[in-house]
C-alpha cells in the first residue's frame, strides 16, 4: 500500500509513511528556516525568567540546606516527571510505539501531569509535527534555527504560520478517542497545579517536617525545572552533537549524554530514523535506556504489550545506506572489522565452510 504522506512531509512518523524497503521516505530530507522576525511572547519570557531564577535557589538548597529526604523525593519525581514525558506522551502516546492498558495509562497520565509540558494530547501533537515537518518551518522547535531556539527559544515566541496551516491536517484522531487523554485535557488546569507545584510541596512539609521554603524550591521548581531541561536537551543537544550511524542526511545525533539524563531518549538520530521503535534505540541497546526497561516490566505483567522495533536486516540495510559509518560491528565477518581482530580472536573448533 503506498504510503499516505504529502510530498512536503520531512521526516516519517509511523511505519506506513515510509517508502523505500529500509523504511525512509522516497527523497532526502531538507532542513530549512526562514528569516522572518519573531514575535516575542513576554509572558513567557517572564515566567521562565523566574522559573530558572527560583530553580538556581533551588538547586542551593538542593544541596546545602534541604533535609536529604527532599533530596530524594525531588530525585523520585524527577523520573516519574520524566517517565511522563519518555513512556507517556513520547512513545505510547506520539508515536503509538506499543499499547498500554487502562491501569498503566492511569499511571503514565498522572506522572505526565506531574511533569507540567502541556497534557500530553498537546504534547504528542507538537511532537508528530516535530517528526512529520522536522527541521522546517513546520517543525516547532526547528533545530535549523540554532541552539537556543530548539532549546527553549520556540516557546519565547509565536508559533511559526507554517506550523499552523500544516498542523491543520494532522490525524488527531486516535488522541481525541482517547477518555484519559480528554480527562486530563479537560481538568489540566485544576490537576497540574496540584500535581506538580502543591503537592511537591506540602508531601515534604507534612511527612518528615521539611520547611516549606526548601520544600517549594527543591521539590517543586528546582526538580519542574531541571526535567523541562533535560527534555529540551533532546530537542538542542541530541540534535546537534553526536554520530550519525543510521542517517547521515539528518540533524538528530546519538547523544549518550542526553539518554543518561532522559531516561533513554538520547539515541536520536536512531529514532528520526525509526521512531516507531518503542525502544527508540536498536534492537538489544538497552543501555542507559531506563524508560525501555519501565515499559518492559509492565509487558511482564501484561499492562503493556503490541511494542513495535525494527529488525536487525532493516536496520543493517539502512546503515548501510545512509549511516555516517560509526555504527558499531554487525558481528563476525563484518566489512569493518579490524584484521589485527580477527588475527587474535581465539577460535573454539574452528571449521572451514
Amino acid at each position: 500500500m503506498a504510503p499516505n504522506i504529502s510530498e512536503d512531509v520531512n521526516g516519517v512518523l509511523f511505519e506506513s509513511d515510509a517508502a523505500t524497503p529500509d523504511l525512509a521516505l522516497a527523497r532526502p530530507p531538507i532542513q530549512k528556516a526562514d528569516n522572518k522576525p519573531k514575535q516575542l511572547v513576554w509572558r513567557n519570557i517572564i515566567l521562565f525568567a523566574y522559573l530558572h531564577l527560583a530553580a538556581l535557589y533551588g538547586g542551593y538548597l538542593f544541596l546545602f540546606s534541604a533535609k536529604w529526604q527532599t533530596d530524594i523525593f525531588a530525585y523520585i519525581l524527577y523520573v516519574i516527571s520524566g517517565l511522563g514525558i519518555t513512556a507517556g506522551a513520547h512513545r505510547l502516546w506520539a508515536h503509538k510505539s506499543y499499547k498500554a492498558k487502562w491501569p498503566l495509562k492511569v499511571i503514565l497520565i498522572i506522572f505526565n501531569t506531574v511533569a507540567f509540558q502541556d497534557a500530553a494530547m498537546d504534547w504528542a501533537r507538537d511532537h508528530r509535527m516535530h517528526h512529520k515537518y522536522s527541521e522546517t518551518d513546520a517543525d516547532p522547535h526547528n533545530a535549523t534555527r540554532g541552539f537556543f531556539f530548539s532549546h527553549i527559544g520556540w516557546l519565547l515566541v509565536r508559533k511559526h504560520p507554517d506550523l499552523k496551516e500544516k498542523g491543520k491536517g494532522l490525524d488527531m484522531s486516535d488522541l481525541l478517542a482517547d477518555p484519559i487523554l480528554r480527562f486530563q485535557k479537560k481538568y489540566y488546569l485544576v490537576l497540574m497545579p496540584l500535581a506538580c507545584f502543591v503537592m511537591p510541596t506540602m508531601i515534604p512539609v507534612y511527612l518528615w517536617g521539611e520547611t516549606w521554603t526548601n520544600a517549594f524550591f527543591v521539590a517543586a521548581m528546582f526538580r519542574y525545572a531541571f526535567i523541562l531541561n533535560v527534555t529540551w536537551l533532546v530537542n538542542s543537544a541530541a540534535h546537534k552533537w553526536g554520530d550519525k550511524p543510521y542517517d547521515k542526511s539528518i540533524k538528530p545525533s546519538e547523544n549518550m549524554s542526553v539518554a543518561m539524563f532522559a531516561l533513554g531518549e538520547g539515541f536520536h538520530n536512531y529514532h528520526h530514523t525509526f521512531p516507531w521503535d518503542y525502544k527508540t534505540a536498536e534492537l538489544g541497546n538497552n543501555k542507559l535506556n531506563f524508560t525501555t526497561a519501565f515499559i518492559n516490566f509492565f509487558a511482564k505483567i501484561g499492562w503493556a504489550y503490541d511494542m513495535k522495533t525494527v529488525s536487525d536486516d532493516i536496520v543493517k540495510n539502512r546503515v548501510k545506506r545512509t549511516g555516517d559509518g560509526s555504527h558499531h560491528l554487525w558481528g563476525w565477518g563484518d566489512k569493518n572489522q579490524p584484521k589485527e581482530e580477527i588475527e587474535a580472536a581465539i577460535r573454539i573448533n574452528p571449521k572451514d565452510d
